[in-house]
Parts: structure tokens; sequence; C-alpha cells
């Protein structure tokens, strides 16, 4: 393997990236796997992948995004990957040793600058193996219409330091110091100073282009509608504790619309977790030999490799959903019950959601911490979250696929947050979270009943027998996302805040319930 460091790619406004190139043994032309980074091009990234796959005989380069690592202009977080990316697939084309196709490569945000070019990329683009990623960051920074805070604070805290040649913040110490950031009290708007030092401009871009889609900030930093047009073969890796979990399956069933065939798999891992590497590797290995090599050998039968959580196994599946899956709807009873039949008339339940005092969160996904889940007993005990128990199970109860909550509510203040999350309640007590979401409500006037869904992360798990299904219903889930403050008004606006009194209703009218994708479980 022959390795050249800090080539020069010349973009179209005159901005040069630099790229390592890793040539197989012999360096004749052969297929490129081509790979597009903010994080720099070398450590385990040019070890484990640049020289694994050239020693699968692939080229591979390595490059570097703009404004980091020796790559001129400055780094515009989403906004450039589409342009640039083009320009150094053009660039490959012109090298001596390219043998006429590519695939692309790569976790995160590698796989975003994957999709910013797919369907540009032409018919030599022939496989893309994403993991941990989507098309479209939007939705993962605003989840439910709520801002994503410790996760944005989080990234741009991160690839600050990286810009910095002494001083700044690594992926070791950018989770603490976003932490320190969101309990010092300051406000949303002062956050990047508490965490970086300075004001961070895509931070701010953030707080002030919200999640609105039709927003124009984010016309070229989304490529979801586009995800259905990739002729390109394309295998997803993803994670059931993963915060672009929801969005990349969205890419996938966008694909499975269009008439393409991905492979899809789902472990149990979260975002940063590195027992996610070795899969990738190995998936990805097989996928470029068979759509650039045309070795099919390494390719399994089924499509879609789930683990199971609570069962503890691997499943291979035709298609997600996975076939078969039927839903069932699991209401919120009087007296904290829950179970599938029919709620009976009673009064709703109450709780007083302060923003100066938000209700904390325990686990769930985030981007740079660890998001297994953890006992919620802590947070259970709290008079700002209601709890809501199965009876023991009688029998393993298997879920599998998208879940979603249907409540009834009402608030003194229209702007208010849903938070709904589903655990798993051992029959020594513990109660680990399964899945959650949010949804952010604005007006109408408050004094009404409003349906309100809430979409939760997806979920593969088997409840076993003895234990209980559990509900949370809370209005806040600090840091994970921002504070309501219960005015409307912007974001990163200082100013008042107004305690919002919530009530959540389960009777035959107003009859309450998560959404569960159950299947038979398997003997």
């Amino acid at each position: 393997m022959r390795l050249q460091r800090d080539l020069p790619v010349r973009m179209p406004d005159g901005v040069t990236l630099l790229a390592d190139h890793y040539a197989p043994p012999g360096g004749e032309r052969a297929p490129v796997i081509l790979m597009r980074s903010p994080y720099g091009r070398r450590g385990l990234l040019g070890w484990v992948f640049g020289r694994g796959f050239a020693r699968q005989g692939f080229h591979v380069v390595i490059q570097s995004c703009r404004g980091g690592f020796g790559s001129g202009g400055l780094l515009d977080p989403l906004g450039d990957e589409h342009d640039d990316g083009l320009a150094t697939v053009a660039w490959l084309r012109e090298q001596p040793w390219y043998g006429g196709s590519f695939g692309m490569f790569g976790p995160s945000y590698l796989g975003y600058t994957q999709w910013a070019i797919a369907p540009y990329a032409g018919p030599e683009l022939k496989a893309m193996a994403t993991q941990i990623t989507a098309s479209q960051f939007r939705d993962a920074a605003y989840v439910g219409g709520a801002f994503a805070l410790e996760s944005a604070l989080s990234w741009t805290t991160l690839t600050d330091g990286m810009s910095r040649r002494f001083g700044g913040a690594s992926a070791l110490t950018a989770p603490r110091l976003t932490r320190r950031a969101v309990l010092s009290g300051r406000p949303v708007a002062e956050l990047d100073r508490a965490s970086a030092g300075r004001q961070l401009r895509f931070y701010q871009d953030l707080l002030t282009h919200h999640a609105d889609p039709a927003v124009p900030y984010w016309d070229k930093r989304d490529f979801s509608p586009t995800v259905g047009e990739v002729e390109a073969a394309v295998t997803m890796l993803g994670g059931w504790y993963d915060v672009f979990l929801p969005w990349q399956l969205k890419d996938y069933t966008a694909m499975r619309a269009a008439g393409r065939r991905p492979y899809l798999t789902i472990g149990p891992w979260y975002h940063v977790d590195t027992r996610h590497g070795r899969p990738s590797m190995a998936e990805a290995t097989a996928w470029f030999r068979a759509h650039l090599l045309g070795d099919f050998s390494g390719l399994r039968p089924d499509p879609v490799r789930l683990y199971v959580t609570g069962a503890e196994e691997w499943r291979d599946y035709p298609d997600w959903p996975v076939p078969g899956t039927r839903e069932q709807r699991w209401h919120l009873q009087h007296g904290s019950g829950l179970g599938p039949g029919a709620p009976r008339a009673a009064e709703p339940d109450r709780f007083r959601y302060h923003p100066g005092h938000p209700t904390p969160v325990l686990g769930g996904p985030v981007l740079l911490g660890d998001s297994r889940p953890r006992d919620q007993r802590r947070l259970e005990q709290r008079r700002d979250v209601l709890v809501y128990s199965s009876a023991a199970l009688e029998s393993e109860v298997e879920a599998i696929g998208p879940v979603r909550a249907e409540l009834f509510v009402r608030s003194s203040t229209p702007h208010v947050d849903v938070v709904v999350r589903v655990c798993d309640v051992r029959p020594d007590g513990r109660s680990f979270n399964v899945c959650e979401g949010v949804r952010r409500l604005g007006p109408p006037a408050p004094e009404g009943v409003r349906r309100v869904e809430v979409d939760l992360w997806p979920m593969g798990h088997k409840f076993g027998r003895d234990h209980r299904i559990r509900v949370h219903v809370a209005a806040g889930a600090y840091p994970t996302i921002a504070r309501n403050p219960g005015t409307g008004d912007p974001l990163g606006s200082p100013g008042s805040m107004v305690p919002a009194d919530v009530e959540v209703f389960h009777s035959p009218e107003h009859p309450s319930a998560v959404v569960l994708p159950l299947c038979a479980p398997r003997g």
C-alpha cells in the first residue's frame, strides 16, 4: 500500500482542500472509496478505513472539509458539502489511478456528505455505506420542534475546538464543557460562550433558523427530498439509541418507496459507541466488494438485520417496518395504570412544569454522550413526571417498529412541550428507558383539550414475562432539549418564564395511549 498525503483539490471558488490518498498494492487503476470529513483524515480514520479499504484492492481518498485540518476556507457546517463534494468527484475523474467507478463511506457527518452529492454524482457512483447518519440534520436539531440543546451545543463546541491550534475542546472535553454550560443558568443564546468561550456561528444559526423546512437557510442543507433519486446501492447502519435513527429510517423508507433495495442494520448502539466500528467496516467491505468488484459472496440474504434488545439477539428480516407487525394501543388508565383495554371515565392527571426548574432527563439519545438505557426510578419520583405502569406481563411482548403516542392534554399556556417515554420495568423494580420523543406545542388558546401526536424513537425490544411496560409523560427533558419558557418568544430571546399547569386526560372521550408495533414472539 502507498500513501500520498496533502493532495491539493481546488474548488470552483478558488479554495483548496487537502486529501490523503491510499493506493492499493500495485497501484493500478481501480475503484475508489471517497470519504469527506470535518474531523481530520488521519489517526484511526486513516489507519482503520484508509489502510483497511486499500488492502481490499481499492484506492481510498480521505478529504478534509473546508475550514479544517489544512483545508482552506471557513467551515460553514452542512452548507458547502454539495458543491465541494461534486468538485472533488470531478477531480477524481482526472486522476490516472481512477478506475471509472467509486463508492462513498462514512458515519455521521461523513454520511451526510454522501447524501449531499449522491443524486448528482452520475452513474459512476456505484455504492454508498452510511452509518449513524441521515440526509438532513434539521429535524435532529429540532426534535419534534424542540431545540436539541445538548447535542447542538456539544457538536459546535467540538468543531470550534478542532479549528483552534491550542486550547480548544476535544471529543473528550466537549461533553463536559457542554454540561457545565447548560447547568450554568445562562440564557440559551449565551451557552456557546459558556462552553467554548466565544460566540459560535453555527450554534447561533441554529437558534435563528428554526425547524421549519420552508426557512431558506435549509434549502442547501436538506437532501431528504432527493433520497429516492439515488441509484447507487446503499447500505445503512444505525443504533437504537442514536440521535439520527428516526431520520435514517425515513431515508430507508424513501428509497423503498422509490423501488430501491437498500440494506439496513440496527444494533444496540449509540452515536459515539465504539462497538459499531467493527461491523461498520465489515459490512462496508462486503458491500463495496459486491457493488464495485462484483463479488457478492459476502452479502447476507435478507436486507434488514436488527438486534432485538431484551431478547439480546440478532435477527434478519426482509424489510422495515418488519412484516407482520400490528399496532396496539396501550391506554393510560385511572390510578397510574397502563394497558390495552379501553380507559374508564376518570378525572385527568395534573402536574406543573416550571421552566426555571426544568424537568431533567436520565439517558436518552444525545450526540456525544453515552446514551445506553439508564434506571429511571429517581426521575419517576418527581412531581412533574406522570408515570403509568402495566400489570406484570403474563407473557412476553415484542415490539419492533415505529412508536408513537396520542395524548389528550390541556395546558394553562399554549406554549408547552409534551415528552413521552417508554420504559421496561424489571421484576426487581428497576425501570430502564427504551425510547422517547417530544412535541413542542404553540397556540391555539390553552383552554381547549388538544390531541397531541408524539413520534418516539423506533424500538426493537422484547418485554419479558413478569416485566412491566411503563410510560412517562412530562413537559421537559433538560438538557437534551432546551427548556420551554412558556411564552412563545423566539428561542434565543432573554425574558420571563411562565409555568405550565398541564392536564393529561384518559377517558373514553379522550383515550390517551402509546401505540406499540407488536409482533409475534419467536419461539
